[in-house]
């Protein structure tokens, strides 16, 4: 008897784990609102009359939308797609992290870790309900807390988290 209830428990045993799991699931920024924030950040920075690069990229850092604008310098687009990318491999607004680098001298390798990594200001991670989904940034104004302002316009018109 105890034989045949061990054979049928292992003969259940592939079902019951199969049942049993869950893959997880991960949120991301549709296309279609990465490119509105992009195209809401190049009008705020143009109504100001700077001529700016603005790059989304996705949680893992793969671009999903570059746009530059016609009279942006030829850096622009690297430097936007920089802060984009450290936004979302960080999770935290480029120019925190660098005033967070700058103030403790043990940090400054934070610098070297990733050569795709711009620490300026001007990117911004993408929130909705608090789960990082992206990061935004914005290259060729004269500061980047200018960069920064009109990244947050383009947060603001896809509603995400501010």
């Amino acid at each position: 008897m105890i034989r045949k209830f061990m054979f049928a428990a292992l003969l259940a045993t592939p079902f019951m784990a199969h049942s049993q799991t869950t893959l997880p699931t991960t949120q991301y920024l549709p296309l279609e609102l990465a490119t509105k924030a992009a195209q809401a950040t190049i009008a705020a920075c143009s109504k100001q009359g700077y001529a700016v690069s603005v790059a989304v990229v996705a949680r893992e850092g793969a671009i999903q939308v570059l746009l530059k604008e016609n009279s942006s310098g030829p850096h622009t687009g690297s430097s936007a797609q920089g802060k984009a990318y450290t936004a979302a491999a960080m999770g935290r607004d480029t120019a925190g992290l660098a005033e967070f680098i700058s103030s403790n001298p043990a940090n400054d390798g934070m610098r070297d870790m990733d050569s795709r990594m711009v620490i300026q200001g001007g990117g911004l991670p993408i929130r909705f309900n608090k789960a990082l989904v992206a990061g935004i940034g914005v290259g060729g104004a004269p500061t980047g807390a200018i960069d920064a302002a009109c990244a947050m316009e383009g947060l603001k018109a896809i509603g995400a988290d501010l």
